[in-house]
């Protein structure tokens, strides 16, 4: 059996640790000892993008996703979009984007630079906030791919996007017709029933971790603005 090798460790602001590691070919960030995200299941971070987008109908979206993690979702939303969308990425933990730039280098390419994306260090709930107070203009679609979704394990703080007030703060950052998408790594009926409760037009679907249909399987809520 192939070990393990620790690459490098990041603090998570007003959390635990992570841990890059590889392992042969394939690269993991660990929470501990729980896998959060690796090279070998990224279909349904990807599929969080494009099955969004498919549904934007706006010449020029502008898209906001929150969580670059290993970049799954932020590189198919950058490989959906047309030449004048926009692609806003929130993320917490700086060294994050330092692994894009380094171990993980070979995944990123040259997204980075791509023009139409701009990663930002922040939490996502704070860009959200600025498109409610009309200090940026609202978004066509916003992704989130925080903690392990509503059941969130990895930051204080994470829990308050999946509440009332957090999916009525995303419903008006969104204009009329605008998507919010929520990956889950379960299923969760009371979340459901909260963006139900907000107004939204609600597609629930259950996306493999592969693209050869193998995998576990992962929750993504579709949620459409009035």
């Amino acid at each position: 059996m192939l070990p393990r090798e620790t690459l490098a460790t990041a603090q998570i602001p007003g959390g635990d640790t992570l841990t890059l590691v590889s392992h042969g070919r394939d690269h993991i960030i660990m929470l501990g000892r729980d896998e959060l995200m690796g090279t070998r299941m990224q279909f349904s971070e990807e599929q969080l993008a494009q099955l969004t987008l498919e549904q934007i109908d706006a010449p020029a979206p502008r898209v906001l996703i929150g969580g670059y993690g290993m970049g799954f979702t932020y590189r198919a939303a950058l490989a959906a979009i047309p030449a004048d969308g926009r692609v806003v990425v929130a993320e917490v933990v700086p060294e994050i984007l330092a692994w894009a730039r380094g171990p993980l280098a070979h995944l990123t390419g040259t997204t980075l630079e791509d023009p139409r994306g701009e990663v930002v260090l922040c939490d996502v709930a704070a860009l959200i906030d600025d498109a409610n107070d009309g200090t940026s203009p609202k978004f066509d679609a916003i992704l989130l791919d925080v903690d392990n979704g509503p059941d969130g394990i990895v930051r204080d703080g994470n829990e308050r996007l999946y509440t009332r007030t957090g999916i009525a703060r995303s419903r008006d950052a969104l204009k009329p017709g605008g998507i919010l998408a929520v990956w889950s790594a379960a299923p969760d009926p009371k979340f459901r029933t909260r963006l139900k409760d907000a107004g939204f037009e609600i597609e629930e679907r259950r996306v493999r971790a592969r693209p050869n249909n193998k995998g576990p399987h992962h929750t993504i809520w579709f949620a459409r603005a009035s």
